[in-house]
């Protein structure tokens, strides 16, 4: 049996084929007034067919685009499909329609359950691009420029003139290329074939159908019932979730990602609701945003910017000035030639940062539910654009809000991350960035799997991960993770694996590098008012095998794995002052330090900051620091593992440029070294050393030139040399320091002894 409409228009009869550009605002226009002239009974949607139930939701309040239909396989939510709609797209258009002039809508695309059961997309080519082909057939180099000149920028008396004259070109592209590269679309065409045809049999000619331009060709194509199905035969298939979802502006464009997107969401929203002196009411918004950001724009400015970008678009023959020609008028009225306010611009108005919302009544998962209660509660409202977040963990709903997001974290959820560089460990204070995009309520579904609650499925999945990790440092890690984000009943399983492989685990570099999470989890714990004791014993245990362990580990490395253990040591450091001092274990730890300061066999790196760390501890004296190092870098030491001894001891971006800029006598002794180093061995130290002292600060570098310039005291006690360098005294002037104890005493509310 033959079917299929002969033509595309009311000319001959047919049903409404409205071959339209996906997010286009001159095609929403366009469809909009062929709906009003055709008054159609049914409208068919390009779309998943599982969505008919949820048409219904586009007329509620609560529903703004640009939004999305979300389709996810049940048995595995990661696999995802989205079909976003602004707006300005005239599926959304045609949608919004027809549920306000009663007319039915269906959705004819090929159902959900084939499209996500399908291994992989179309490889059978490259893929045309029907606009671009279009675009250069008529000249242009830039198919954008064409979309706007032929569509975007006019009208027509006609209503279905746009429409015949689109499908005409397509149909000349599909004899040319076939599919054109999208293989799958001769089956997606065969299904939208067989329910339009269906729909004809209910509604006779009163059917309208909404679909990409390029599938045109194909419904218009008379083929049979039988052929049809035979593409349809044995196609894959899983069981799909649906639901919408809110979209942003940013998702749409292009440069995001997003297959079916367009370069300039803002700039196309602006032109579908502002179609009276849009380039007027753009400069508008233009000069409103530059003077948000303190940038001088006058009503002149915008008077001028539009004048110009009209000159601009009748010089170059457009009808209108295009998003080319406002760019341009605005660099040169309003940012004086130059290209940083066209960031911004691009940034807030072109692509832009609207995110859209859906009714409470749309499908969700019951973790969904529940992060969305959460955020209501907490008043943490999730935005299209990075936002900076501070919070006051002494303060219930900012210590309710680091929960939450860091239990998020611990789902996969990443809708936030903390701040780096503005972590700070043991305080009250944390600091987050945050940024909501539509992938995250894929990784929500993908986290339900866990639980119906945020709380519940956090806990879920830590038991989990303790129970599988094979390693210390994941048990570690995830026990701070746990800490952090209030899980206390997955805490009990955490720490039976943490003790289990610990006891497991005899390699010291392994126990250095867990400690620190370990500490830091303590910490957190007092924090939040959390009981740690049975973290505490663990960690207290793993520091005493780090203590015994940690000499004999230190000797004989070369020169990678000394610097690796460097790190550890580093790490180690901190994380025993954190930890209750159960017989002595700072000073055991201290002990371990004057150890490997002392040994010979010990890598110069390590020897070095064993020194440095027990110089910041005011337990090793000034004088006893510099007969240290007057030993590494006596002549009898090689170069190499001398110039590894200062890495150990001022590099690492640890303040030891101002060590040396404070203490001119090790300053005097690093100089006296450097120039003794015999020619062939200075340069294979020069790297090492460039290195250490390149990590310092500018201002650093420039001082200790000038410094080693005058000539700085070269070894033995402080005498009148380091005196007389301005701005240094001799020593430290004790009653000087004391003077901060009573900001000190006022900061913490408490009574401060020097």
């Amino acid at each position: 049996m033959a079917g299929g409409p002969a033509a595309c228009g009311p000319a001959t009869g047919g049903p409404l084929v409205l071959g339209v550009r996906h997010h286009g605002p001159g095609s929403a226009r366009a469809v909009l007034a062929a709906l009003e002239a055709g008054r159609p009974k049914v409208v068919l949607v390009e779309g998943p067919p599982e969505a008919d139930g949820l048409v219904g939701l586009a007329a509620e309040e609560g529903m703004r685009p640009p939004v999305a239909l979300l389709a996810h396989a049940v048995e595995d939510p990661g696999r995802a499909v989205f079909w976003p709609m602004a707006e300005f797209s005239p599926e959304w258009v045609a949608i919004r329609w027809a549920l306000a002039h009663g007319a039915e809508v269906r959705f004819i695309d090929l159902p959900a359950a084939h499209t996500l059961a399908a291994a992989e997309s179309d490889t059978a080519g490259p893929r045309v691009d029907p606009v671009a082909e279009l675009a250069t057939a008529a000249g242009y180099g830039d198919a954008e420029r064409w979309w706007e000149d032929v569509v975007e920028l006019r009208g027509a008396a006609d209503p279905f003139a746009p429409f015949e004259a689109l499908a005409e070109a397509m149909g000349a592209l599909r004899e040319a290329y076939g599919h054109g590269g999208h293989a799958r679309d001769l089956v997606r065409e065969a299904y939208m074939r067989i329910q339009l045809r269906a729909a004809r049999k209910e509604f006779g000619d009163d059917v309208a159908v909404v679909c990409g331009a390029w599938h045109v060709p194909a419904l218009r194509r008379r083929t049979t019932v039988t052929a049809d199905r035979a593409l349809l035969k044995g196609l894959p298939k899983v069981k799909t979730a649906l639901t919408w979802v809110p979209w942003t502006h940013r998702r749409l464009a292009r440069r995001s990602g997003y297959g079916a997107g367009i370069d300039a969401p803002g700039w196309y929203a602006h032109l579908f609701t502002a179609p009276d002196l849009p380039v007027v009411r753009w400069m508008t918004k233009v000069a409103g945003l530059l003077r948000d950001e303190d940038v001088p724009v006058s009503s002149a400015h915008v008077i001028e910017a539009v004048r110009l970008a009209d000159a601009l678009a009748g010089l170059r023959g457009r009808p209108l000035p295009g998003l080319g020609e406002t760019t341009d008028a605005v660099r040169a009225v309003m940012g004086d030639g130059s290209d940083v306010p066209l960031a911004l611009v691009r940034d807030r108005l072109v692509v832009g940062d609207v995110l859209g919302t859906v009714p409470d009544g749309a499908p969700a998962v019951p973790l969904q539910r529940d992060l969305e209660r959460l955020q209501r509660s907490l008043r943490l409202r999730p935005e299209a654009h990075e936002r900076e977040l501070d919070l006051d963990l002494r303060r219930e709903n900012d210590a309710d809000r680091s929960r939450l997001l860091h239990r998020l974290r611990l789902l996969g959820v990443d809708w936030g991350a903390p701040v780096p560089g503005r972590a700070s460990t043991g305080t009250f204070r944390e600091s987050w960035r945050l940024y909501w995009q539509p992938e995250l309520h894929v990784q929500v579904a993908e986290a339900g799997v866990w639980g119906t609650t945020v709380e519940a499925a956090a806990t879920a999945k830590a038991e989990s991960q303790a129970a599988a990790a094979d390693d210390l440092a994941t048990v570690t890690t995830l026990a701070e993770q746990c800490l952090l984000a209030g899980l206390t009943d997955a805490l009990p399983a955490v720490l039976r694996a943490l003790a289990d492989r610990a006891a497991l685990d005899a390699d010291v570099a392994h126990l250095a590098q867990a400690l620190p999470a370990l500490a830091r989890s303590l910490r957190y714990g007092d924090v939040r008012a959390t009981d740690t004791t049975a973290l505490g014993e663990v960690a207290v245990g793993l520091a005493e095998r780090v203590c015994v362990g940690l000499p004999p580990a230190c000797a004989g490395l070369d020169a990678d794995a000394a610097t690796e253990m460097r790190g550890r040591l580093d790490g180690v450091h901190p994380a025993m002052a954190l930890l209750p001092d159960a017989g002595g274990l700072v000073e055991r730890w201290a002990g371990v330090l004057r150890r490997l300061a002392g040994r010979d066999r010990v890598p110069g790196v390590l020897r070095g900051r064993a020194v440095r760390l027990l110089l910041d501890d005011g337990r090793l004296e000034d004088d006893e620091a510099a007969r240290l190092m007057g030993l590494a870098l006596s002549p009898g030491t090689e170069p190499a593992d001398a110039a590894a001894w200062i890495e150990g001891f001022v590099g690492g971006g640890s303040g030891g440029g101002l060590l040396l800029v404070h203490d001119e006598r090790l300053l005097g002794l690093v100089d006296a070294w450097l120039g003794a180093v015999p020619a062939d061995a200075f340069t294979g130290v020069l790297p090492l050393l460039r290195r250490t002292f390149g990590a310092y600060e500018p201002g650093v570098r420039r001082t200790l030139g000038e410094l080693v310039a005058r000539g700085p005291a070269r070894g033995g006690p402080a005498g009148p040399a380091a005196a007389v360098t301005p701005g240094f005294g001799a020593a430290l002037d004790e009653e000087r320091a004391d003077g901060v104890l009573p900001l000190l005493q006022l900061i913490l509310g408490t009574e401060v002894h020097p």
